[in-house]
């Protein structure tokens, strides 16, 4: 019997509309829900536990999305047919879920939530990373967490000036805008994006688009929940504790050290010795507090709620920041590009206590990286790699692969110098970034950013324009706010807003942001991003102080790249059968050498670090691909002889026959006693027969004797001993020979009598 479901359906625009479902799938699961936009369909269930784990200091929130190879109708690639571990879109798809969400449940919850997001129908253009946060909100409302939702995420794009909601994936190839937005009915709450040199104005027109569709999809999920509850009734919500301090234990913790924190912040600041401090005050209210009826844990608790708002009100009222700056001051700034002497380009950058080291790598096209995945099947050319190790911040930790923080401001770094990488026409290398954060204290991926960019620079990469980025805060109590620049760890921690916004001199390349609050107007947020501008340019001062444009040169220990376009029917000859060709060559320059077709052309790229070698490769690969031309002269080598001639090799793989009358201008009968195999004689090509196949002479190249008579030579003797007349005609012959007829027929033999005895 087929269980009964419940849908709502939202249109978005004329030919999109988002399908939410449940009551069929997954049932035993607290909440489960299927998003349907095209023939894609993501499964989204939520489990929430109901005791909180021993120990637990922070709210579990897991989410996991995975991309089912079987939902397009594919096979994993590898050795492994099955999916392994997540890969990065599946973990950024699964962060954006997760910083949307988790500011909206109640501080202090500590019982563990599961969100799993299965695609589990692909149809190749609808992608599956905007519907799992809609179905992940709307299974939480059904599982009854106490979740301050629902929340929905869509996608801008914008082609030909025209923003485009959920564009596809082969709409948004054509793109300038990528930009994911999450949002309630009141507020925003997440965005994410890539954009090619916007400005700050279109970034809002673009989430206010976002927003009016964010609200139907909501209402959506709102409308499903009262199907579902007045069929089976309404769900009893979650029973959980909250993990707070009493409000009388944060009074007496004020009482004790909130006047000595208030001047311990307004000391010269120094990471080391404002957090040693704090922590210091922490442990004397935990000496002072501590005993039978008072739980250590509550009291440091509560010495943070203590520490927060007296930084913030500190903040909002004097206008003063914890290390003194102004709320528009960029910390001191030092960079320095080519640190590294062996590398093909690095920098250092260092703004504050945040530094970064960054190398960038220069490889050939096999070094692309392959990206097998349900909905993008692409060779990557371009990707930075960011690593946070943990003695950047003084913390002893075992290293392990790259975190799911690590991941996403890896990408959002990559995202912000894409826009400005040449192509592959203009630099045909594949380029790889290492951003090494050496000290953390807030906005180590903006730094990534700029000290990528100097990095490519000293690399000799022609980037288009320089990029920078900042990370921009906000305090606010409802009434008052301050919008900061260039924001601590700390201020991170306390503040209502992270905003970072990365981008040239004349626009924004790519942003990220997170919002604690409701109802950031659209002045607040211009505030910000044109804040955020004037902090950009400054930090764009700095680095071109130190490095300006691409260096004219590159390492000598980067690969040098040249690249020949071939005929589509040419590659095979350069690689000749099973490889033996290519190999050959690469073993005799030292050179490596790719071939690749695109755009129905043939692109041979020969990379070496002696140009020697380079100039070597590309004489034999040049050689390979001409085309032999009656009438051109060839020094070739005689590779066999034959008793009709030699056959001599003019180009790699192609030979022909000087026939052993045109070996020289004497009668020759055994071509052995003109040429030997390995002789290097000079030969023009006199024909080109069918299927290529070549005849050459090397009579003709040679002085022709002075003693031979000039003008035509006399016709050989025909057939049957008959020598031709005067006026070219032959005489009859004699040995029963008969003349065919037109038709290729021939006459009857007349009949001869046999004699007796013969």
């Amino acid at each position: 019997m087929t269980p009964e479901s419940l849908n709502v359906q939202v249109d978005l625009a004329p030919n999109l509309s988002v399908t939410l479902e449940t009551g069929c799938l997954a049932k035993q699961a607290d909440g489960a829900v299927v998003v349907r936009v095209g023939d894609t369909m993501v499964l989204c269930t939520a489990v929430v536990s109901s005791r909180v784990r021993a120990g637990m200091s922070y709210f579990p929130l897991v989410v996991d999305y995975r991309e089912k190879f079987a939902s397009g109708g594919k096979i994993p690639g590898g050795f492994f047919k099955k999916e392994g571990r997540s890969n990065d879109k599946e973990i950024l798809t699964s962060r954006l879920v997760d910083r949307a969400i988790r500011p909206l449940f109640p501080s202090g919850f500590r019982n563990d939530v599961q969100i799993i997001g299965s695609v589990v129908s692909a149809d190749g253009e609808n992608d599956g990373d905007m519907l799992v946060g809609n179905g992940a909100s709307a299974a939480l409302l059904l599982a009854g967490a106490p979740f301050d939702g629902p929340i929905a995420e869509v996608r801008v794009g914008r082609i030909n000036g025209e923003f485009i909601i959920n564009p596809s994936i082969s709409a948004l190839e054509g793109s300038d805008f990528n930009l994911v937005v999450a949002g309630k009915l009141d507020s925003l709450m997440m965005v994410e994006g890539q954009m090619d040199e916007v400005s700050e104005e279109h970034i809002v027109d673009a989430l206010e688009l976002a927003h009016a569709a964010i609200r139907k999809i909501c209402q959506a999920q709102l409308d499903l929940l009262e199907a579902w509850q007045a069929q089976q009734g309404p769900a009893e919500p979650k029973a959980y504790m909250l993990e707070m301090p009493a409000d009388e234990l944060i009074a007496r913790v004020d009482g004790l050290i909130g006047q000595r924190v208030a001047e311990h912040i307004r000391a010269p600041y120094e990471k080391m010795a404002f957090y040693g401090g704090l922590r210091n005050l922490e442990a004397e209210a935990v000496t002072e507090l501590t005993g039978e009826d008072v739980d250590e844990n509550d009291v440091r608790t509560a010495a943070g709620i203590v520490s927060k708002r007296i930084m913030r009100e500190m903040v909002l009222a004097d206008r003063c920041r914890i290390d003194g700056r102004r709320p528009d001051e960029v910390r001191p700034i030092w960079c320095s590009a080519g640190y590294l002497p062996r590398v093909h380009g690095s920098a250092v950058f260092t703004r504050g206590e945040t530094q970064v080291l960054a190398s960038a790598t220069l490889g050939t096209n096999r070094d692309q990286q392959l990206i097998d995945q349900v909905f993008v099947h692409e060779d990557k050319r371009f990707f930075l790699h960011y690593e946070f190790p943990p003695y950047c911040t003084g913390e002893v930790k075992m290293l392990r692969g790259p975190s799911r923080r690590e991941v996403g401001h890896g990408m959002l770094a990559e995202r912000a110098l894409v826009p400005m990488i040449p192509t592959e026409e203009e630099f045909p290398y594949t380029i790889r970034i290492n951003a090494d954060v050496l000290e953390s204290n807030g906005s180590s991926s903006m730094a990534s950013v700029c000290a990528g960019s100097l990095a490519l620079m000293d690399a000799g990469v022609p980037l288009k324009k320089a990029v920078a980025g900042v990370a921009m805060g906000m305090i606010s109590d409802g009434t008052r706010h301050v919008v900061l620049t260039d924001i601590l760890g700390t201020e991170d921690h306390l503040g209502d807003m992270d905003f970072k916004v990365t981008g040239t001199r004349e626009g924004i390349t790519a942003c990220q942001m997170d919002i604690k609050i409701s109802g950031l107007s659209r002045s607040l947020m211009l505030e910000a991003l044109y804040q955020a501008r004037e902090a950009r340019h400054h930090i764009l001062d700095h680095m071109d102080a130190e490095l300006s444009a691409a260096r004219d040169g590159m390492s000598p220990y980067a690969p040098r790249l040249t690249v020949i376009q071939i005929d589509v029917e040419q590659i095979g000859a350069v690689i000749g059968p099973g490889g033996k060709v290519i190999r050959g060559i690469q073993a005799e320059t030292g050179c490596s050498i790719d071939v690749d077709e695109r755009d129905g052309f043939g692109f041979v790229t020969i990379a070496a670090t002696d140009k020697t070698q380079a100039d070597q490769a590309i004489e034999i690969i040049r050689s390979l691909v001409v085309q032999p031309e009656v009438g051109a002269e060839y020094e070739g080598v005689v590779r066999s002889i034959l008793d009709v001639g030699a056959v001599v090799e003019i180009l790699p793989g192609k030979d022909g026959l000087v026939h052993k009358s045109e070996l020289s201008w004497d009668y020759v009968t055994d071509p052995k006693s003109v040429v030997q195999v390995g002789d290097k004689i000079k030969v023009i090509v006199t024909e080109i027969r069918d299927r290529g196949r070549l005849r050459l002479s090397h009579k003709a190249t040679l002085p022709r004797p002075a003693n031979l008579p000039k003008g035509p030579r006399r016709p050989p003797r025909g057939r049957g001993g008959r020598s031709p007349r005067r006026d070219g005609s032959r005489p009859p012959r004699r040995d029963g020979w008969r003349p065919s007829h037109r038709d290729g027929s021939r006459p009857p033999r007349p009949h001869r009598s046999r004699k007796p005895g013969k």
